[in-house]
């Protein structure tokens, strides 16, 4: 099950990585139109952010203090910034992931995220989804905002 995740997670990486290239402007990576509120560049951000802190860091003991506040408040971050980033990330989560024995998808994780124990295989798929989810919402904005 480890290495189903780490190939839904690297899978899914790469289509972070095309979704944001495919943006006909950078610039229409920090709009936002009608009710949404959050830009493409600040959801791929948070993303980043995300599996960093939770699967890098506290699975894989990669060094990373994140800014959850700056993933929503940064603006015009160079594309290619956040690429590299991707870059990172591309090579520290399958390298957290493959650390992680297969036994311990059923342990506790030890550190309480929702007001309730959870196992690192919840958790992990908890974190999948996430990571889904607003992979969808960049999909959209970008959609959206490249109409022409």
């Amino acid at each position: 099950m480890v290495e189903s995740f780490e190939i839904l997670f690297s899978r899914d990486l790469e289509r972070l990585e095309n979704e944001l290239n495919s943006f006909k402007s950078q610039e229409n990576l920090w709009k936002v139109e009608g009710k949404i509120s959050n830009s493409a560049g600040n959801l791929a951000i948070h993303l980043i952010g995300n599996l960093r802190t939770f699967i890098c860091h506290e699975m894989g003991g990669f060094d990373y203090k994140r800014d959850r506040e700056r993933e929503f408040a940064a603006k015009n971050v160079p594309l290619e910034e956040i690429l590299n980033e991707i870059q990172l990330l591309k090579k520290q989560l399958p390298a957290s992931l493959n650390q992680l024995d297969e036994g311990l998808l059923n342990e506790i994780y030890p550190i309480e995220k929702f007001g309730k124990p959870m196992t690192y295989g919840y958790f992990l798929l908890h974190l999948y989804g996430h990571f889904n989810y607003h992979l969808g919402q960049i999909n959209y904005c970008r959609r959206l905002l490249d109409k022409s």
